[in-house]
This record gives C-alpha cells, sequence and structure tokens, in this order.
C-alpha cells in the first residue's frame, strides 16, 4: 500500500512537471505507428471486398509514386530506344528485346503504370491470401508475386510473340524471386525472444521520447506485463533517473489499457 500511495502521489505531482525536451522525430514516428495501427483495426473489421480493394488502391497509389520517381531518373535512357519503322525488317526476337528495352526504361508515366500494377495485385492478392488461409507465409507470398509478375508482363508489353508464355514465365520469375526473398526476410527479421517481452514497453518510452531507458527496463526484468505495476520504486531501482520515472509513471496511469489491466490485478 505504502509503494502504491507514493506512485499516486508522484503521477499527481507530475503535474507540474515540465518534460525534458523531446526527440521529434521520435514523437512524429510514435504517432505514425498509432495511426498506422489504427487503421490496420479499422481494416481488418472490413469484408473481404473492401479490405482487398482499399489495400489494393493504396498499394498501387504508392508504386506509381516510386515508379514516378524511377522513370525520371530513366527517361533520358528511354529516348535512346525508338521505335524502328516497318520497313525496318526486324525479326520478332529482335522487336521483342526493343520492347523489352523500353518497357524498363520508360518515363515517369509509363513506370508509374508499371509500378502500380505491380505493388497493388501483390498487395490485393496478398490481402486476399491471408484472409483466406488465415496466415502469411512463402506459399501466399509466390502467390502474390506470380499473380503482379503476369500482370507488369501484360500491361508493359514485355515479351516475345508468344504473349502467354511470357506472361507464364514472367509469373513463375516474380514468385521464385519473391518466395527467396520471403525465406531471407524470415530468417533473419525474426526478433529475439527478449524484444518481444518489451514491445508495449518499446512503445512507451519512443512515445515519451525515453528510448535510451529501454535497456534499464531490461535489466529489472521490466517486462510488458509489469507495466501496470510500476511504482517509483521500481523505476528507481533501475537507476532511472526523477524526471522520466514521473512521466513513465503519469502515462501509465493516463493509459486506458494499463489502468484497465492494473484494475484487474
Amino acid at each position: 500500500m505504502g509503494e502504491g500511495k507514493q506512485g499516486m502521489m508522484v503521477v499527481e505531482s507530475s503535474k507540474g512537471f515540465v518534460p525534458p525536451t523531446q526527440n521529434p522525430i521520435a514523437i512524429v514516428q510514435a504517432k505514425f505507428k498509432d495511426l498506422e495501427n489504427g487503421f490496420r483495426t479499422w481494416l481488418s473489421k472490413q469484408s473481404l471486398p473492401v479490405e482487398a480493394a482499399v489495400v489494393t488502391a493504396t498499394s498501387a497509389i504508392q508504386g506509381a509514386a516510386i515508379g514516378a520517381f524511377m522513370g525520371t531518373l530513366t527517361n533520358d535512357v528511354s529516348n535512346s530506344f525508338p521505335t524502328p519503322p516497318p520497313e525496318a525488317g526486324l525479326s520478332p526476337q529482335a522487336m521483342a528485346t526493343l520492347k523489352q528495352a523500353q518497357a524498363l526504361s520508360g518515363g515517369p508515366l509509363i513506370q508509374a503504370r508499371n509500378f502500380a500494377v505491380m505493388t497493388g495485385v501483390n498487395a490485393g492478392i496478398s490481402c486476399i491470401m491471408k484472409r483466406v488461409r488465415g496466415k502469411e507465409d512463402v506459399q501466399s507470398s509466390m502467390v502474390a508475386a506470380f499473380g503482379s509478375g503476369a500482370m507488369f508482363s501484360l500491361v508493359s508489353g514485355m515479351g516475345g510473340p508468344n504473349q502467354a508464355a511470357n506472361v507464364i514465365t514472367s509469373g513463375l520469375f516474380f514468385a521464385l524471386v519473391q518466395g527467396g526473398l520471403f525465406q531471407l526476410g524470415q530468417k533473419f527479421s525474426k526478433p529475439p525472444v527478449e524484444d518481444a517481452l518489451y514491445t508495449k514497453t518499446r512503445s512507451m518510452l519512443a512515445h515519451l521520447g525515453l528510448q535510451n531507458y529501454e535497456n534499464n527496463f531490461k535489466r529489472g526484468l521490466l517486462t510488458d506485463s509489469t507495466l501496470p505495476l510500476l511504482t517509483d520504486s521500481a523505476l528507481r531501482d533501475v537507476k532511472i533517473p526523477p524526471g522520466p520515472r514521473l512521466l513513465i509513471l503519469d502515462h501509465v496511469q493516463r493509459d486506458p489499457e494499463l489502468h484497465d489491466r492494473r484494475g484487474k490485478l
């Protein structure tokens, strides 16, 4: 009871406390993360057609922006590949090679279209596969990549006389590349088991601009499950200064989720 009262007194006294200068980049990142999480929560409650349409549209817009930027870098290159006149008499293989070069080095509008199709189709199929199969794995990733590669082949005009074969070849190539990248990402991006215990803590500290004290929490084994129970003495034991202690305790007191969890303990 003594520690609880002391913690409450510290929280109340923090109302007049002037927080130290916080990292503006960290604050913006934390707010953007909260906004992203809120959007994903809303999206997960929508029907499959709505979710797939929104995901496809937003991803296509992002892809178009990236493609337009890359198109500005390759615009001059595309001018060096003029379309030959019909009387040039080029073989089908030569014409296919020329079309591939033009597709890969087109201007901003062409590249924006190509990237919009690739990213939009990939994201849309991934969304559907994840909702239907209930998981996101290498199979779903490869199916989405096959669809995006096939559509890219169609809209870009790449390939030889046999367009159907080229669509399948492009789709398989995209699928193999995406599958390999997915496996590598799974291998190297798995966070340590220890870090998984401090997800909420890390988000709280980033929101407050106190990321430097994450190791203090880890040294004291103050995991996410202990956040509702934090007291001034517990924070002092892990050598967190008075000012940051006030901010942390005030945040815990004001956070509805943590406040509710404390009431259930």
